[in-house]
């Protein structure tokens, strides 16, 4: 029931629409960048072709997590958690039920970024007349594994939500940490071989982004970013069990 109950806040909020509206925007128009503004001799095999795609899954990744974020903190910034709570005294339960609706949620964000993104890209390519190198195949990854990437950091989103708590605060750490902070760590500890067990760079590896990096293979990125998630939802469950709701 709880979990039914998540879904629907998902489905039938505006704000899970407008998040999913501005992240397609932002993809497409990501990739029509990358797609013309590339020259044509840097756009001549399947791996250059590939790395058009990275925009539009980092972009997916950082919505999903932003989507589960948000099913925490909003109810906590309305005062709706109260009457959830009530409800529903289990808070590990509704904790729970929420990180696996957003897991859902997140694995469709994830679904939709890496299709606009290989249809963007390669619409782009074709109107400028450069033959794409990429089929199906290639494709597998940067869709299927961009999906279950954005998935789990949608978990990653619900439990540094509930940790946090302030929703301004939370989504602004969760796109700093994306979208700068991992790609300075990345480069810095490059040497080191840390970088690459960071957890939006175990996303990456997922998702198939920056195949010029040295990441992790797919299956072990796998493991690594699920072990984030479940120390996020765990971090989550205990600091919404412990504390006051007030």
């Amino acid at each position: 029931a709880l979990l039914r109950a998540e879904l629907l806040k998902q489905r039938s909020t505006r704000t899970t629409l407008g998040l999913l509206a501005t992240m397609l925007g932002l993809i497409l128009l990501a990739e029509v960048l990358h797609g013309f503004g590339l020259r044509a001799k840097d756009l001549d095999s399947a791996a250059s072709q590939l790395r058009v795609l990275d925009p539009g899954q980092i972009i997916g990744t950082l919505f999903a997590a932003l989507l589960g974020a948000m099913s925490i903190t909003g109810e906590i910034r309305h005062g709706t958690i109260r009457p959830t709570f009530l409800v529903s005294p289990g808070r590990i339960r509704v904790i729970t039920a929420k990180v696996l609706a957003s897991m859902l949620a997140g694995a469709g964000f994830g679904l939709a970024a890496g299709a606009v993104a290989v249809g963007g890209s390669t619409a782009a390519l074709r109107a400028r007349g450069i033959t794409t190198y990429l089929d199906a195949g290639d494709c597998v990854l940067p869709i299927l594994g961009g999906a279950v990437a954005a998935a789990l950091w949608a978990a990653v989103g619900v439990g540094v939500g509930a940790v946090v708590r302030n929703q301004v605060a939370t989504l602004l750490g969760l796109c700093a940490w994306l979208l700068f902070a991992e790609n300075i760590l990345l480069g810095d500890l490059a040497n080191l071989d840390v970088g690459r067990y960071l957890p939006g760079a175990a996303a990456a590896a997922i998702s198939g982004q920056k195949p010029d990096t040295p990441l992790l293979g797919p299956g072990i990125a796998l493991v690594v970013l699920m072990l984030y998630a479940a120390a996020a939802a765990a971090a989550g469950w205990v600091e919404t069990n412990r504390r006051d709701v007030a």
